[in-house]
């Protein structure tokens, strides 16, 4: 009989394991669409000026062409000039510069969003890795810059913190859900304080907001499943719990404090080095 309920009891913890790998995904992937049309705003953006910047070297080079051309067939250095002189060329020179370095700017952005993004969508990750939580946070804040630049100031105040064993996308998934979180609180324009630090043997990053703050008798029941604060079709009410559960995972753990009308500090608590029964 002992034997049956402890057959029963791992093949229970095997199944709710399962919900919640699945939990996370449907999550993740609730979020990447969220923010796909910022993501598509963000690349269309840069992408939309190297579009413009290589139809106008593509005239630019058409001139230089003739220019080159025309070396070979002039009787007179005279006649060379004057066609350079027509063809603006000195202008031609300068402006092909500014349009190459503006061109490699553009594409860097689109760079850096597409690496952010594949930073943030690995799914299935479960080892745990030494990563630069400043790395993650900066992949998040890049992937989410869309939603976030039009309802506040970004205030970065990161510490000096070693790399740390952990899931690196599960933890940008939980740095976005608490900034995505601090946006929605806000009303109007504000500011989101995104912090980090150390304290022995453990690391922590927290993001604080100037928004509308917490009613005392909800910041008790926030990392419940399906709990939210928000209206109805803003928000599924899984965010702070998954987050809850991968820091958990990680042996970690989220200190919340809050005052209505005065905003909220999420802070998120994690092991430098994580022991062995974390990783199984």
């Amino acid at each position: 009989m002992p034997e049956l309920a402890m057959n029963q009891t791992k093949h229970l913890l095997r199944d709710l394991a399962e919900v919640d790998a699945q939990l996370l995904q449907a999550e993740k992937m609730a979020a990447i669409g969220q923010l796909a049309a910022g993501v598509a705003h963000e690349i269309n953006n840069p992408i939309g000026y190297v579009f413009s910047n290589l139809k106008a070297l593509a005239g630019y080079v058409e001139d230089l062409i003739k220019i080159i051309d025309a070396a070979e067939k002039v009787s007179s250095l005279e006649e060379l000039k004057s066609l350079i002189e027509k063809l603006e060329y000195s202008y031609i020179r300068e402006d092909v510069q500014a349009l190459i370095s503006e061109s490699e700017e553009g594409i860097g952005r689109v760079k850096n969003i597409i690496t952010a993004l594949k930073d943030f969508s690995h799914i299935e990750e479960e080892t745990f890795l030494p990563a630069d939580l400043h790395r993650g946070l900066d992949s998040t804040l890049s992937l989410a810059s869309n939603e976030l630049k039009y309802k506040a100031d970004i205030v970065k105040n990161y510490g000096d913190i070693p790399e740390i064993e952990c899931l690196p996308s599960q933890l940008n998934q939980v740095a976005l859900n608490l900034l995505t979180n601090a946006a929605h609180a806000i009303e109007g324009r504000g500011t989101i304080t995104l912090s980090t630090g150390r304290t022995d043997d453990m690391v922590w990053f927290e993001v604080e907001d100037s928004g509308r703050g917490i009613k005392s008798e909800h910041i008790g029941r926030l990392f419940e499943p399906f709990f939210t604060t928000k209206t109805m079709g803003e928000g599924t009410g899984l965010g702070l719990a998954l987050s809850s559960s991968i820091v958990q995972k990680h042996g970690g753990h989220i200190e919340v404090e809050s005052n209505e009308g005065q905003g909220s500090r999420f802070r998120v608590w994690l092991p430098i080095t994580q022991t062995a029964h974390h990783s199984d």
